[in-house]
């Protein structure tokens, strides 16, 4: 995954390694010398996590994708679904990587067919490695990578395909797009 840092992971980064710091000096200024050690290992642990839940923050809230003009067109002559549209950078930062996911999910219960939305797997499938030639997977999940290195304001076009299964009747499309 390629992402692109702005001022505000450098920020972060920074205060972490302070209190990092600040922390391992003050274990080392314990006057029990058994639990220096355990205590830089916590401390190192601690921010590591915080560090971890901090970028990903910050991600959030500073790289801001939308989409649009999605649309989608099904190629009946070759099985496969054709989704277009446009990705557009509305934050302050440039983005590094724009990912796209689709969920496509079948809805033959209105149909009645009754399919089942549950997949039973158990000790069995464990060995045989779930290869089972009846099983039609009603939902299907595809992440794609639409747009690299987006300057704040700046909008690119994308065109998807992939295989649509011949089997799906009504169907719900769902799509979500995230910045990195």
């Amino acid at each position: 995954m390629i992402t692109l840092f702005n001022m505000w992971h450098y920020i972060v980064i920074l205060v972490v390694t302070l209190l990092y710091a600040g922390g391992v000096i003050g274990a080392l200024k314990q006057p029990v010398k058994k639990l220096r050690v355990p205590m830089i290992i916590s401390f190192s642990l601690i921010m590591l996590l915080v560090a971890g839940f901090a970028l990903v923050t910050v991600d959030k809230y500073t790289k801001k994708v939308e989409l649009y003009k999605f649309d989608n067109k099904r190629l009946l002559s070759i099985e496969k679904i054709v989704y277009t549209g446009i990705v557009k950078n509305e934050g302050n930062y440039e983005i590094g990587e724009v990912t796209l996911e689709i969920k496509i999910v079948n809805k033959a219960r209105e149909m009645g067919k009754r399919a089942s939305f549950f997949t039973p797997s158990g000790f069995a499938d464990f060995f045989s490695g779930g290869a089972n030639i009846l099983y039609r997977p009603q939902n299907i999940v595809k992440t794609f990578v639409v747009a690299k290195n987006l300057k704040p304001g700046e909008a690119k076009s994308f065109r998807i395909y992939f295989d649509y299964p011949p089997y799906f009747k009504n169907v719900s499309q769902f799509a979500k797009v995230y910045g990195h």
